[in-house]
């Protein structure tokens, strides 16, 4: 059993169903990639997993427990960690007063935390006094995925973590995307990026119209015809 696991997940925003009952799982220490189509449910699946929509069928269990009726906030105290797409740091304050921002519910002495982020991403040690709004879209990024990891959390969600970066500053994320899920955590992302995402991927999940088109190895899934074909251009 995964660690995390969204089980035939069918659900939307109010109106009718995006989700038309795809399933999403990761277990610790995994890479696992959402990818598909602009419209897809991409976003979505992720939003169901951490409680932000209704479903109308379906289930979504942490380590074993339905967790189906926990809150967003619930979520991220049994330790659930989110990074958006956008909006993603407090721009006018320091990249030490973002990181301290992501240990607000931590009762525990988090310094070890914070030394270990700026170990992942020694750029933000160098800009810890800096205003996260004066970095790079790169380095904000690093800020936010950092801030997240100040919660210690379990499971790591990134929605579209490359978005808006350049070729290299995506391939230095992604480098540092496999450190974490070396560190035991769970990785789940949603991508843009399929090619680039699905080679550091131990599993993926193509989503076509909220249901699961093709689900497999990421390496799998590179060498899938049909895949390349119709998702990775050829």
């Amino acid at each position: 059993m995964s660690y995390l696991s969204g089980e035939n997940l069918r659900g939307g925003y109010g109106g009718a169903d995006i989700l038309q009952g795809c399933s999403i799982d990761v277990d610790r220490g995994e890479i696992a990639v959402i990818v598909g189509p602009n419209g897809a449910g991409k976003s979505t699946a992720m939003n169901a997993l951490l409680g932000m929509l209704n479903l109308s069928e379906g289930k979504v269990l942490l380590d074993g427990r339905d967790i189906s009726d926990l809150s967003p906030q619930d979520r991220v105290k049994e330790g659930m960690a989110f990074v958006p797409q956008t909006n993603n740091v407090f721009a006018s304050m320091t990249v030490q007063e973002n990181l301290e921002m992501g240990a607000y519910l931590r009762r525990d002495n988090y310094m070890e935390t914070m030394d270990q982020i700026y170990s992942l991403f020694p750029i933000l040690a160098e800009k810890r006094n800096q205003a996260a709004g004066e970095l790079s879209g790169g380095q904000r990024q690093q800020v936010a995925v950092g801030r997240a990891l100040m919660t210690d959390p379990t499971v790591l969600m990134l929605d579209e973590p490359t978005a808006g970066v350049s070729p290299i500053v995506m391939d230095e994320l992604f480098d540092r995307i496999v450190e974490i899920k070396k560190a035991g955590i769970a990785v789940l992302m949603v991508e843009q990026n399929a090619r680039q995402a699905l080679n550091v991927a131990d599993r993926g999940f193509v989503l076509v119209t909220g249901e699961n088109r093709f689900t497999d190895t990421g390496d799998a899934l590179l060498a899938n015809p049909d895949v390349r074909r119709s998702f990775l251009g050829g």
